[in-house]
């Protein structure tokens, strides 16, 4: 390695010397520590990837719940006019937990046989930087996006819409909870673009549930029927968000992607989304 080489790898070992550390580290480390000493890995992959995906969901689910009864929330409710009810919501949890049980949860348990086939590290010395992680997550979130915007596109052909994706629209107006609630096959079909990040990148446990937690964090945005300015996920470049999102519930075309925006305006699935903000932009004004 020459004189320059040597430099430039001193400047960029220098440079990551001043990269904070993660202030969670000493109770995630001492609670992943305990995990890996008293589970097995069959255990870990199986169980703990279900309760990682079960918890995650819910708990990211709750507050979109819970908008509904505060009434200084409805300011950021996308369609005002078509109020959750108790009704629909149990509509959507009775198929959710259908579909997450003898759907999901086998794919789930697979995640043993993956960490096995590949030789996944669990243990904690063995795990990426937080800062690899960020990577990696938005790395599978475009990856996501890409899968998801044309298949999802193919699913509306008017010759199966019918079929599979119908089930999807079947809430107008989503909440929370509708970001899983699909016909099984599209959750087969839209589900291989969450797992192309992993099989491509998956180099430690803590990926995979990082990742899982990061995806259903996106997608029950997106579904939450509420826009909130203050979202932390505002911050990633060309997001969507919910308002983006729920146009496509309401309109039932256009706007495909699951994440970015940058898809639909390649291809201009996007128009009707855009012809629609501006109306409501020259009527306020």
């Amino acid at each position: 390695m020459g004189e320059e080489g040597i430099i430039g790898t001193m400047r960029l070992s220098e440079f990551w010397d001043y990269v904070p550390g993660n202030p969670l580290k000493p109770p995630v480390e001492m609670a992943w520590t305990y995990m890996t000493d008293n589970y097995t890995r069959f255990q870990i992959a199986t169980l703990g990837s279900v309760l990682v995906h079960m918890l995650s969901y819910y708990l990211i689910s709750t507050p979109s719940i819970l908008c509904q009864f505060l009434p200084f929330m409805q300011r950021f409710k996308i369609q005002n006019d078509k109020p959750e009810t108790a009704k629909n919501q149990w509509k959507c949890v009775k198929l959710l937990l259908m579909s997450q049980l003898f759907i999901q949860l086998p794919i789930i348990c697979a995640s043993y046989l993956y960490c096995e086939m590949f030789s996944i590290p669990f243990e904690w010395d063995k795990m990426p930087a937080w800062y690899v992680l960020l990577a990696q997550f938005y790395a599978c979130l475009v990856i996501e996006d890409t899968w998801h915007y044309f298949l999802h596109r193919a699913l509306h052909d008017k010759r199966i819409y019918k079929y599979i994706h119908k089930v999807h629209h079947n809430f107008q107006a989503p909440f929370g909870m509708v970001a899983e609630y699909a016909h099984p096959a599209e959750t087969m079909i839209l589900g291989m673009g969450t797992m192309w990040g992993i099989l491509l990148m998956g180099n430690h446990l803590a990926f995979l549930w990082g990742w899982m937690v990061v995806r259903l964090l996106e997608t029950i945005d997106v579904h939450s029927g509420y826009d909130i300015p203050m979202s932390p996920l505002h911050l990633l470049p060309f997001y969507g968000g919910a308002r983006f999102h729920d146009f496509h519930h309401m309109n039932f075309n256009g706007n495909y992607s699951s994440t970015f925006t940058w898809w639909d305006k390649i291809f201009g699935t996007d128009r009707q989304y855009k012809d629609y903000i501006k109306e409501k932009t020259d009527k306020k004004d």
